[in-house]
Parts: C-alpha cells; sequence; structure tokens
C-alpha cells in the first residue's frame, strides 16, 4: 500500500474529510487532494505531522510493505479491549442519554417540595380556604407522586450499561486515531464547559438571595415560601446545566485516560458516586423530616448548604482514609 492509499484509508477510519484534515495540517483541501491522488507527496515535516496526527509510525506511513498498522505498530498485542472510533462515540451517545434521564430524575427531586411550599403559602393567606393541614397532606402526596416519577427516571439509565461496560468498567486501548479526535473534541468542548459551570454555580450561589432579602425587608404572609421555590427553581435550571456538561467532559476525560480503570481520578469518582447515593436521600429525608416537624420552612433550607460543605468534607475524609490503607 503506497503512501495515498494510507493517508485515505487513515482519514476515512477517523471519519474526516479532506477539508478537516487539511485544517488539521496547516494546508489547503486541495493539497490533501493531490496527496491522496499520488499527484504529489507530502514533505517530511508534514509526513511527521501526518503520524502525529493519525498516532501512526514514520515508517508505517513511508514503507510500501506495510499493509495495515499492526504489521509494524502493534508488535506485541497487549491483551486489552480496543475501543474504535465509533464504540467510543457511541459511549459518549449512551453517557448523555442516561444524563438526560439522571437530570430529570434530580430535578423533580428537587422540586418535588414545590408543591407543598406553594400550598402552605395560599394557606399562609388564606386563599381558597386552604388550611396547613389539607395543604401539608396535598403536598406530601405530590412529593411521594414526583419522587416516584424519578425514580423510574433512574432506573432506566440502566438500559445503557451495555454500551458503557467495556470503557466504564474495562481496561481499554483506543484504535488508531480516535485518541487525537477525542482529544479535539474535548478542547473544542472545554470553554463551552467552563462557561456552563460557571452559570451553574453562579445560580447556586445567587439562589438564597431572594429568600435573605425578601426574609430581611418584606414580612408578607407566604412571601419566604414563594422564595422557597424561586430557591428550588435556580438550583434545578443550575443541575440541568450542570449534569450534561459535566457528563460529556468526564465521558471525554475517561477516554482519553485509556486504560484508566484503575487511575486514582476513578477509585476518587466511585467512592464519590457511592456516597452520594447514600448521603444526599438522607439529607433529603433530614430537610422533609424537620421541615414537616417545625414547620418552619423559613429555617430548615439551611439543610442544603450545610449538607453541600458536609459532603465535600466527607469525601476530603474518605480520600484521607483511602491513602492511609494504600
Amino acid at each position: 500500500m503506497i503512501l495515498a492509499e494510507k493517508i485515505t484509508k487513515l482519514r476515512k477510519q477517523i471519519g474526516w474529510s479532506q477539508e478537516e484534515l487539511a485544517e488539521k495540517m496547516d494546508v489547503s483541501r486541495q493539497s490533501v487532494s493531490k496527496w491522496e491522488s499520488a499527484n504529489s507527496i507530502p514533505d517530511l515535516n508534514k509526513i511527521i505531522r501526518l503520524a502525529d496526527i493519525f498516532e501512526v509510525s514514520t515508517d508505517f506511513l513511508l514503507k510500501d510493505e506495510y499493509e495495515n498498522v499492526s504489521e509494524h505498530d502493534e508488535v506485541k498485542p497487549s491483551g486489552l479491549t480496543q475501543v474504535s472510533l465509533e464504540q467510543a462515540s457511541q459511549y459518549v451517545d449512551s453517557k448523555m442519554q442516561a444524563a438526560a434521564l439522571t437530570t430529570k430524575g434530580v430535578i423533580l427531586c428537587v422540586c418535588s417540595a414545590i408543591p407543598l411550599f406553594f400550598l402552605l403559602a395560599l394557606a399562609e393567606t388564606q386563599r381558597l380556604n386552604m388550611t396547613d393541614d389539607i395543604a401539608t397532606a396535598i403536598g406530601i402526596i405530590c412529593i411521594l407522586v414526583l419522587v416516584t416519577i424519578a425514580v423510574s427516571f433512574f432506573i432506566k439509565t440502566n438500559q445503557y450499561e451495555a454500551d458503557t461496560d467495556i470503557i466504564d468498567n474495562q481496561k481499554f486501548e483506543l484504535a488508531y486515531g480516535v485518541h487525537s479526535v477525542f482529544s479535539e473534541r474535548l478542547q473544542t468542548f472545554r470553554p463551552s464547559y467552563n462557561t456552563r459551570l460557571s452559570v451553574a454555580v453562579g445560580l447556586f450561589i445567587f439562589s438564597f438571595v431572594p429568600l435573605v432579602v425578601v426574609s430581611m425587608l418584606f414580612d408578607y404572609p407566604g412571601s419566604a415560601l414563594m422564595m422557597l421555590i424561586v430557591l428550588l427553581f435556580m438550583i434545578a435550571i443550575g443541575l440541568a446545566i450542570i449534569i450534561p456538561a459535566s457528563t460529556r467532559f468526564d465521558a471525554y476525560t475517561h477516554i482519553l485516560e485509556e486504560s484508566g480503570l484503575g487511575s486514582v481520578k476513578s477509585k476518587r469518582t466511585k467512592r464519590a458516586e457511592k456516597l452520594a447515593a447514600f448521603y444526599w436521600p438522607l439529607v433529603t429525608a433530614i430537610f422533609l423530616g424537620w421541615s414537616l416537624w417545625t414547620m418552619d420552612w423559613g429555617v430548615t433550607w439551611i439543610v442544603w448548604p450545610v449538607g453541600a460543605v458536609l459532603f465535600g468534607a466527607l469525601v476530603g475524609l474518605m480520600e484521607l482514609f483511602s491513602k492511609e490503607d494504600e
């Protein structure tokens, strides 16, 4: 196989057009077309650049006797599962679809108390002849219904485990060209990720501002409860922004770790996920129990910021103990 055929094959294997390869090589599309039609030969610097982009050796590109990459660049089998570009892309797509379900479930959990707050606010303003007991009863039923729907979304995420198992739970290596593709995708996505992260964190921080301001400056019946609804809406919007963005960023990062099953970062993430699965339902139960016992919703909201800080402290404590055990 001659150089022109190898360039064409590698380009198509990754899924790039001639324009995309030309852009990465800082040449015109016509130059790439001439290389692939054997009307011209790239100079030595361009060949080195091609080898770097396609993640092959210069020997593979220049020596006609090497028909396949494996004849030269894979002298010894690694014993690892090889992940193709199609599999890696499917992994990201499955992660995003699972994240969409998770986002819906989390938002429903966060917003499950909104009907209760709204009905209690109506009771405080004595509208619709709503009493506190009726408002609490209907609100609790709404919480149970919304949490049940949320759990169904969480359960549905397991349908994507088969598509993510190879990269999430096995040691793997990337096929030729996959690393460079996802490196570029991560680099392209990083500014968007940083922006979304900043917006979400800003929403989390400022979500308490309306409640604090109204509590300090106004004393209308139900005003604190209505601001709690605003608080939950702002948190829900922040979660809707940050969960998909973080999922895509983590998926790209995990693919590029390549054989990163046992990496420190992977272990840390799994420990945090296990803690979160137990911790946040417990925080929710404490919040609802305390709130329903005291009926002082203007105070019990403090559970959430305190819980967030405590969660970070617990994750750090787990890391400390894990290092001592190693």
